[in-house]
């Protein structure tokens, strides 16, 4: 696979973080699957309203680590 590199800020690479679903997924992959929810109409206005106050809660402290729900739950990450 041919790959480039492309120039983003760091407030961009934390954001792109943020959707990250698994330790191993690369940015390659989350910013296709938001490519194809978008060409395929998936995320609505209601869905964006949701992302942005999910934000908001992590933001304000109220959202847990991933890795502190993956110890309740007895995930292995």
């Amino acid at each position: 696979m041919e790959a480039t590199t492309i120039q983003i800020k760091n407030e961009t690479l934390e954001r792109l973080k943020f959707f990250k679903e698994a330790n191993k997924e690369s940015y390659d992959e989350i910013i296709n699957k938001m490519i194809d929810e978008l060409e395929e109409g998936e995320l609505t206005d209601e869905s964006l309203k949701d992302i942005i106050e999910a934000k908001k809660e992590i933001r304000e402290g109220k959202g847990q680590r991933i890795e502190d729900v993956a110890k309740e739950l007895g995930i292995k990450l």
